[in-house]
């Protein structure tokens, strides 16, 4: 199978409370669309830097994390971001490491936004099994 990379978008959580308490308007919300590498052999979201910058993601941390070269190196814990597919979402918090250039989707937020990669298409698709109803909220 080859790289599979999906379209999703990532939008700041802060700015979605702000919104919802009246702080700030709806296009204020920081968001952006990416294509993201779906990589079953990551745990988590992956972001770089300038990902964190536009979204204007808050550190939360630090975590160690073993790269597929088995290089073990420290990167940055930030959030929480929301990940939206499809007709998906979900909320995570993202690692970013200074040598990433690109959006990794790993194994936890894929399993909890329901998803599952379709190796005959070399795709991300919902998992056609268990239909999604999702959640609407008041404005």
């Amino acid at each position: 199978m080859g790289l599979v990379y999906a379209e999703i978008e990532l939008i700041s959580v802060d700015d979605m409370a702000l919104f919802s308490r009246g702080y700030i308007a709806e296009d204020e919300i920081k968001r952006v669309r990416v294509s993201a590498l779906v990589d079953s052999g990551s745990y988590s979201l992956v972001i770089p830097n300038h990902i964190k910058e536009q979204l204007g993601l808050r550190v939360l941390g630090e975590r160690m994390a073993i790269l597929a070269n088995e290089l073990e190196v420290k990167g940055t814990v930030v959030g929480p971001v929301e990940i939206r597919f499809e007709n998906r979402r979900t909320t995570v918090d993202a690692v970013v490491l200074a040598d990433r250039g690109e959006v990794l989707l790993g194994s936890v937020p894929m399993e909890d936004l329901d998803v599952i990669i379709d190796p005959k298409r070399q795709k991300l698709i919902v998992n056609p099994d268990y239909p999604y109803i999702p959640l609407t909220y008041a404005k």
